[in-house]
């Protein structure tokens, strides 16, 4: 079954990204999401996995009980073999449906679209570089307002998404990057 409405995907290694989603974009989403919606709304962001945790083995199985991706775009995330897997994971789902094609993947771009890879412009993305502020005092600037205006559209729009999910399968393909090989061991000098 479903745990996740939303998996959001991002670079991890980008301290910027991951704060913009912590402070801004995910807790916005998650109450104008769980506003509208009869159902608790339930998004999934790393940021609160569990020490210890078995990072790929989790995150494949939160990607695997998830409804819907959103990834944050920068040109990096479509260099990061884990990201890569997220999304390609979900398109092969798209891939699986039957009837029309359901769209399963919600790209948000947070920054320089001009250096994505031709295959990643093929879907329509929301643009909010606007908003790409990760600092926490950018909730008290004036734009915040018009960001706030960006996600109830962007909630609305995922809502749908949520809705048109493909009933769930134990069997949705789950991509997994190779593991990196361990790093040589260095002499110690004498």
């Amino acid at each position: 079954m479903y745990e996740f409405d939303v998996f959001i995907s991002y670079r991890r290694t980008a301290s910027d990204i991951t704060e913009w989603i912590r402070h801004h974009f995910h807790p916005r989403l998650s109450e104008v999401l769980d506003n509208n919606r009869y159902e608790d709304a339930k998004i999934f962001f790393d940021d609160r996995m569990r020490t210890g945790s078995s990072w790929p083995g989790e995150l494949r199985s939160v990607l695997q009980h998830s409804r819907v991706l959103v990834p944050v775009c920068s040109p990096k995330y479509f260099r990061d073999e884990l990201c890569l897997a997220e999304w390609y994971s979900m398109a092969e789902r798209e891939a699986l449906g039957t009837g029309p094609r359901r769209q399963l993947i919600y790209p948000v771009i947070f920054c320089d679209s001009k250096n994505f890879p031709g295959w990643a412009h093929e879907r329509r993305m929301r643009d909010l570089q606007e908003w790409n502020h990760p600092f926490e005092h950018f909730q008290t600037a004036p734009a915040y307002l018009d960001f706030n205006q960006e996600i109830k559209r962007i909630a609305g729009e995922l809502e749908d998404l949520i809705e048109r999910a493909p009933e769930w399968r134990d069997d949705w393909p789950v991509r997994t990057p190779a593991p990196e090989p361990p790093k040589r061991a260095r002499m110690p000098r004498f």
